[in-house]
């Protein structure tokens, strides 16, 4: 692990990832209810928002957009990623070098790792030699620890992504972004399983926003680093709105009542 607490993936310690690989991972199914925002341009905006410390995309998003926001934007570059039309076990394509990445301006790199699957041994194989270049450019690693395959047989039990948390640590990331495992005390077992490294909450697919901001809180009190969230903020009507109510969440530690009622967020708005 490399000190990250002065880079800029983290401010005061915590992070909040806005993701929007969306794209390669799930394609139009995720922009369906709300087609505007398959223009980068918006979310890009939304990123600018004080509370989120780095912006996570795909290679070709960042190209495109990244330079007329690199002054308000730290990029995350997501290293690897495979679309919903590949059929075969879970496995995860290379398509960004981390110096290239470099190039384009990223200031941390993210990586995903599918425990469990076939090809687990390859993407080990590859997340060393991204994480080793990493480090030749002092650049913080963030490892998508999602378990599935053939050899896991309940990806969302505790124990599972507990084990996922720890492979992150293991294997030389600095942060580690997991699903949550359903309760406050289970994601207390998976921050302890980090060690001195970090762990993310993943923010999951659309909920509402107490549902999303009840998670996220469960899991700062668990002792946690924070989130990577997508569809619950750019999905979301108002982007800046549901941001407001993170950064009290995060970085105020504001109860969930609290952040809701500054961010102007009525209790059944999604």
């Amino acid at each position: 692990m490399i000190p990250v607490d002065d880079k800029p993936l983290v401010r005061d310690g915590k992070i909040v990832i806005l993701a929007y690989d969306h794209g390669i991972e799930h394609g139009p199914a995720d922009f369906t209810n709300m087609p505007e925002r398959t223009d980068p341009e918006p979310v890009f905006e939304a990123a600018t928002h004080p509370g989120v410390t780095s912006l996570a995309v795909q290679k070709g998003i960042a190209e495109g957009y990244y330079p007329s926001y690199e002054d308000d934007v730290n990029l995350l570059m997501k290293l690897n990623g495979t679309s919903n039309l590949w059929m075969g076990e879970p496995d995860t394509a290379v398509n960004c070098s981390v110096e290239y990445a470099v190039q384009v301006g990223a200031s941390s790199v993210g990586f995903t790792v599918y425990a469990g699957a076939n090809n687990e041994i390859g993407m080990v194989e590859e997340f060393r030699e991204a994480q080793e270049r990493s480090r030749e450019h002092d650049l913080p690693v963030v490892m998508w620890g999602y378990p599935r395959g053939q050899g896991v047989k309940n990806a969302s039990s505790p124990d599972v992504i507990a084990y996922a948390a720890r492979l992150g640590l293991e294997l030389g990331a600095d942060v580690t972004k997991v699903k949550y495992p359903g309760s406050q005390e289970a994601m207390e077992d998976v921050v302890r399983m980090t060690g001195d490294s970090k762990v993310v909450m993943s923010g999951g697919s659309k909920t509402t926003d107490r549902e999303f901001l009840e998670e996220v809180k469960a899991t700062m009190n668990a002792g946690g680093d924070g989130v990577a969230v997508g569809r619950n903020v750019w999905q979301h009507e108002n982007p800046q709105e549901i941001l407001d109510a993170l950064e009290a969440v995060v970085f105020e530690d504001a109860t969930v009542d609290t952040a809701l009622a500054t961010a102007g967020i009525e209790e059944a708005h999604r």
